[in-house]
């Protein structure tokens, strides 16, 4: 699994050598990360293979369909569809895989800065009824579709996300003066990022969601000098602008793009894209790039 950051490859995983049972995986390597999927397969790693070869890691896996099994340190695990485990390759541990599951292996730092009390344990089960779950799982996903869009930068971005929304679903594990605000805004901003095309994304929509009060969400966005509404009209202009620019979007009308990114009021649409870019959308859509 090495390639450059914009590598797409087919590799063929092998469990360790008392439980030789081989299993295709598609991966990608992304900001540091590697994303794929996997179908069923045993894989087992003992101390003395990680002190041969150290993984300096976690492993992100949600479950999409049948069941593993994994043991590590006399603890049973299992996992059914839309279970999400946080994995520490440091461990040995001996699983079963059965059905499929995506997988994100990020690199230790980008966990533990945000969830130090990860190390507290070998491995953790999120809850799966939290709301950070969910926002994660669809970062998962998104990650490890081979037929994404999204550029490289991108999908960075989507990681670093991800590893907060770990750091928040898995923050019961955590004293109270542990979950810092940041991360706390961080599945704000995760949320409302995924949500940018919904028209109706709202505060209340946001706060409901992530489980905190709308007085909460609005004091985050006021700690970073913004407002919820300024924040996501402009990374709507953001997206509408980029669309803009797009060739391969070139034949689609403006109204449609603005449509598209959440503006239902063309009217406001223009008059907000001139005040943001001193053009109107159309002028901008044919303006030679500098």
């Amino acid at each position: 699994m090495i390639g450059s950051d914009s590598h797409r490859a087919r590799a063929r995983a092998m469990g360790s050598a008392d439980v030789p049972l081989p299993v295709s995986v598609d991966v990608a390597i992304i900001g540091g990360g590697i994303m794929g999927l996997s179908t069923a397969y045993q894989i087992a790693r003992s101390q003395q293979q990680i002190d041969a070869s150290p993984s300096d890691h976690y492993s992100i896996y949600l479950q999409l369909a049948g069941q593993t099994v994994s043991s590590m340190n006399d603890e049973i695990f299992t996992f059914n569809a839309n279970d999400i485990g946080v994995y520490d390759g440091r461990q040995p541990f001996r699983s079963m895989h059965g059905g499929r599951r995506a997988i994100a292996v990020l690199p230790r730092a980008m966990i533990e800065r945000r969830a130090p009390w990860l190390t507290r344990r070998t491995h953790h089960q999120l809850d799966a009824d939290s709301p950070f779950a969910d926002l994660a799982r669809r970062h998962v996903m998104t990650l490890t579709d081979p037929d994404s869009p999204l550029s490289e930068p991108a999908m960075s971005v989507l990681s670093e996300n991800l590893c907060n929304l770990i750091a928040l679903a898995s923050a019961d594990a955590a004293e109270p003066d542990r979950l810092q605000p940041e991360l706390q805004m961080e599945a704000i901003l995760a949320f409302c990022r995924q949500h940018l095309h919904d028209a109706d994304l709202s505060p209340q929509r946001a706060a409901d969601q992530l489980g905190m009060s709308i007085r909460t969400l609005h004091w985050r966005f006021k700690q970073t000098g913004q407002t919820f509404g300024r924040w996501v009209r402009e990374n709507r202009l953001d997206g509408c602008a980029a669309a803009l620019r797009d060739p391969n979007q070139r034949t689609i009308n403006i109204s449609d793009i603005a449509y598209n990114w959440g503006f239902n009021d063309l009217s406001h649409f223009n008059k907000a894209f001139r005040a943001r870019f001193s053009v109107t959308p159309r002028e901008w859509r044919h303006e030679p790039r500098s």
